[in-house]
């Protein structure tokens, strides 16, 4: 949103890409980490099957791969969840601002507010210490809204 919201002010084609790249980036949590869970249980199951052979006991632990695949299942939709949530944000944010320049500072600002809700939140759930934590997401955040917002300014103003 923060890259077309640059270079186009109508705020139809910002929630149109907003959007989009919720549902995009909702399949694409899901899928990596469908791919990502799934690689590394092969990889678990192959070097329990190697364990075995050492060992001199065949046979392969059903119940581990059933446990993997339902664990598979809960990874991916958790991940897609998240992104959703965490991408409803901004859309809901600009979705009722005409003006250009209010709809994106509103954007910054409410996705700079969830950045810190979620930070806090995965503080508490992980007892981490909170100011360093929540200071590494606002940053990380703020830096991956300017970068685009800046990238795409430059590449829309050269016609490219």
């Amino acid at each position: 949103m923060m890259g077309v919201g640059v270079v186009k002010q109508d705020v139809k084609a910002m929630i149109l890409t907003g959007f989009a790249s919720l549902v995009a980036g909702a399949c694409s949590m899901a899928i990596g980490e469908f791919v990502s869970f799934y690689s590394q249980l092969d990889i678990e199951v192959a070097q329990v099957k190697r364990d075995k052979k050492r060992v001199g006991s065949g046979g392969e632990n059903k119940e581990e791969k059933e446990e993997g695949r339902a664990s598979l299942v809960k990874a991916a939709a958790a991940s897609a969840i998240a992104f959703t949530m965490g991408a409803m944000v901004p859309l809901l944010g600009a979705s009722f601002i005409k003006n250009y320049k209010v709809r994106v500072g509103v954007v910054v600002g409410v996705v700079s507010m969830a950045l810190v809700v979620f930070a806090w939140l995965g503080v508490v759930l992980g007892k981490a210490p909170p100011a360093r934590s929540i200071t590494r997401v606002l940053i990380g955040g703020s830096l991956a809204m300017a970068i685009t917002f800046g990238l795409t300014k430059l590449v829309g103003s050269r016609g490219l």
